[in-house]
């Protein structure tokens, strides 16, 4: 699969970005996949990395249910309850959407690579080939991109006064639906 860039006057590029984010949405994301995912109705998944055991069985179930249900989940899949939500999510056929906190990777992992070619995963950057490592600001403005890009966003958990409950203030102002898994 080739790599390729989408930038902002580009019909490809997606009008919510500029509309949500204004001028702090990227100028040009890279993208591996299938870009037409994107016009999926989507559900972000967001969680703050240290998250109780108390909610993580909720978080893991409801992405059973979008793998059941083929829902459309974008999220950066980086904390540890949103990358064993990925795993569950392989396991089904939904499509997904990678949004990593740096530029997309060098080496696609094994259990990446028949999602990307049965068109059913996009790996989606708003970063440059230098961010190679992924810091907290990258990780801020990941999940914003997230955000934007949702019709629906949902928080596995909420640290108090972190980013993720910053986030939430905008999804407001956007008019975003949030919600959090339903406990089992």
């Amino acid at each position: 699969m080739t790599v390729f860039d989408v930038k902002a006057a580009d019909a490809r590029y997606p009008a919510r970005l500029r509309e949500r984010l204004g001028g702090a949405a990227p100028a040009t994301l890279a993208a591996l996949g299938n870009l037409d995912l994107l016009a999926l109705p989507k559900t972000g998944l967001l969680c703050s990395a240290r998250c109780p055991g108390n909610v993580i069985r909720s978080a893991y179930d409801q992405a059973a249910r979008w793998r059941d249900t083929g829902r459309c989940v974008i999220s950066g899949f980086h904390s540890p309850v949103e990358q064993e939500c990925l795993r569950i999510l392989l396991r089904g056929t939904p499509p997904i959407i990678l949004c990593p906190a740096r530029a997309l990777p060098q080496r696609i992992p094994a259990e990446w690579q028949t999602p990307l070619a049965d068109g059913r995963l996009l790996i989606l950057s708003g970063f440059t080939t230098t961010e190679k490592r992924v810091t907290t600001e990258l990780a801020t403005r990941r999940n914003a991109l997230v955000a934007a890009l949702a019709d629906e966003v949902c928080f596995a958990h909420i640290t108090p006064g972190g980013q993720s409950e910053r986030l939430t203030h905008r999804l407001i102002a956007w008019r975003v639906p949030i919600f959090t898994p339903e406990k089992s």
